[in-house]
């Protein structure tokens, strides 16, 4: 277990205490250590019974100007900026004691959190720390709002930040999510708004609590009201990015990825959030079951086209027994001379297909890796009814016997349950 893959709490307990941003309550905040694995929970300790409130995107009950959070008949309004805290920083488990409905706003952005963090100090757990990450491309765009994830050994985000009347120039920014750059530049900016929204946010009871003090005012010319002026010339996209960060620590472990967002808010980020734990979960499941996608088969099998004949693996189990499969199509090339007015999955690529399901099974072993096999014999092999387009070919191969390079599995392949092919073959790898 390395340092970095450990899981950290605080070394001790901080507090803070101000005003809510949009309630405008005034509201305690501690800090307190947890234990390896309980996650960050907040506790309503101004409620009787002081209940819990895990931020998890099951608990997610709103996503107008912020994000709230609601379980066992509580609520935390505005939680994304603690969380972007913890996260940057690479807080795991901690106990967030809050006597108000929403954090202490501060300066309006997450440097005072950073702050506290840093002086209680970190405290590195007897547990892994678990990442959202997985070998795929995902993305979702609603109007003028995208994202994607790319596959990425670092958090790292590309942000293009645009207003349909330019009243902000349109910024692009690309950055790495490293405790160094959190700290150093990413949790200083602060939340933005724009002095036209006053009256809708008047009327939706939100920013009662926010002033020049804690948040970034541009005026109807586009030009920042505030006498300071920004902390950074992109203060506004980063602010965006620590939002973001707050909201994708709903998945509940750190992500490792690359995400492309375009004007996206919290009620996108949640969206695209739960998307990702729903492929993470699916890609978990697949590593499980020894699942592999087409570019870890032919990672595996030197085979290509025209002549792979395997689309998926569903389950494996070492040296035992695999599933894969072959989704016939029109469009196979066998299909031109095989027949031209009747089309039919010749017989012996069948029993290619099977030999080479059978060849991921072996060849995925690792004294076997990048070694070809070939086929020494066949032996009751059976065809009970023609294979044609549109058919989906599932392949069961158990293993019978091996002896050091040579072998004989039991093969069968299967259309909607139904047996089209069968028998023994035997192989030897080289």
């Amino acid at each position: 277990m390395t340092q970095a893959n450990r899981q950290f709490t605080l070394a001790g307990s901080c507090s803070c205490e101000g005003l809510g941003l949009h309630t405008g309550k005034p509201a305690n905040m501690q800090f307190i250590p947890a234990p390896a694995g309980s996650g960050i929970v907040f506790i309503r300790t101004d409620l009787e019974g002081t209940p819990s409130i895990r931020p998890i995107l099951d608990n997610v009950v709103a996503t107008n100007r912020g994000t709230i959070i609601s379980e066992n008949g509580a609520s935390v309004h505005t939680v994304e900026h603690v969380l972007s805290a913890l996260r940057g920083c690479g807080v795991d488990n901690l106990e967030i004691r809050l006597s108000s409905e929403e954090p202490p706003v501060l300066d309006g952005s997450a440097a005072s959190f950073v702050k506290m963090i840093e002086e209680a100090g970190l405290m590195a757990q007897e547990a892994d720390r678990d990442y959202c990450s997985f070998n795929e491309i995902l993305s979702l765009a609603e109007g003028d709002k995208s994202m994607s994830y790319l596959p990425s050994e670092r958090f790292e985000v590309t942000y293009h930040l645009a207003y349909a009347d330019n009243l902000v120039a349109p910024r692009h920014l690309h950055i790495e999510i490293s405790p160094e750059i959190f700290k150093n530049r990413i949790c200083r900016a602060r939340t933005f708004g724009f002095e036209r929204e006053f009256d809708m946010l008047k009327q939706n009871n939100l920013a009662r609590g926010g002033s020049l003090e804690n948040a970034v005012v541009i005026d109807n010319h586009g030009k920042v009201v505030n006498p300071e002026g920004l902390r950074d010339e992109d203060e506004l996209i980063l602010h965006k990015i620590l939002d973001l960060v707050g909201d994708f620590s709903l998945i509940g472990r750190p992500l490792r990825g690359h995400i492309i967002a375009e004007k996206t808010g919290h009620s996108f980020n949640v969206k695209f959030a739960k998307m990702l734990r729903a492929k993470y979960a699916e890609s978990q499941q697949r590593k499980e079951n020894k699942m592999m996608y087409i570019e870890e088969v032919k990672a595996i099998l030197p085979h290509r086209y025209p002549f792979l004949l395997v689309d998926r693996i569903l389950s494996m189990v070492p040296g035992e027994s695999i599933v894969g499969i072959k989704n016939v199509t029109a469009n196979e090339e066998f299909f031109n001379g095989h027949f031209p007015h009747k089309p039919v999955m010749p017989g012996v690529l069948i029993v290619e297909a099977m030999a080479q399901v059978a060849g991921v099974l072996f060849l995925s072993q690792p004294e076997h890796k990048g070694k070809v096999p070939f086929f020494c014999g066949i032996d009751k092999v059976r065809f009970r009814r023609p294979v044609v387009p549109g058919d989906r070919l599932e392949f069961h191969i158990k293993v019978l016997k091996v002896r050091g390079n040579t072998g004989k599995v039991e093969a069968e392949a299967r259309v909607d349950g139904e047996l089209v092919t069968g028998g023994e073959l035997m192989f030897q790898i080289v």
